[in-house]
């Protein structure tokens, strides 16, 4: 094991600790050893959490969270470039299906137009029959919340 010499100044470089010098990775190869000073309640946390995180040592555990936080300081300043590309990519898909919603919409008023003049052309309705037929539906899509049946409909005309 090598080990540069410190002169007992914290002010000096860091030690290097590389047990193996093989080309395999082992725990501690190309890591620094620092002081650490922290106050006695964190280190009790370390103490009570490096285990139930899977990790052999405190060391290991206080490397993760170092890691993590990093992480997040960098997700934070990423922020400002991802928040704008997401809204893009969600508005662009709102437009899309708004598109199609609305192509959709389109087809079945042309739909229900023909159907419309086709029925008033075969059958002599009253002003006053059509008022009533307008309430009426009027009240069903409301009840049945726009989910119409037809097999609904037809039974409900041939009972009256």
């Amino acid at each position: 094991m090598q080990k540069k010499k410190k002169s007992g100044s914290q002010n000096d470089k860091l030690n290097v600790v590389k047990p193996f010098e093989t080309g395999l990775r082992s725990g501690f190869e190309n890591k620094e050893k620092f002081p650490l000073w922290a106050y006695p309640e964190t280190l009790e946390a370390v103490e009570q959490s490096y285990r139930v995180d899977n990790c052999r040592s405190k060391s290991e555990f206080i490397e993760k969270a170092v890691k993590f936080y990093l992480g997040y300081l960098s997700a934070n300043e990423n922020v400002n470039y991802l928040s704008p590309k997401i809204t893009e990519s969600v508005d662009a898909v709102v437009h899309g299906s708004e598109q199609r919603i609305n192509r959709n919409l389109f087809k079945i008023a042309v739909e229900l137009g023909k159907l419309s003049h086709m029925v008033a052309a075969a059958n002599d309705v009253s002003n006053e029959t059509l008022g009533e037929l307008h309430a009426m539906c009027v009240d069903e899509v409301r009840r049945i919340n726009g989910m119409i049946d037809f097999e609904k409909a037809v039974n409900y005309q041939r009972s009256e």
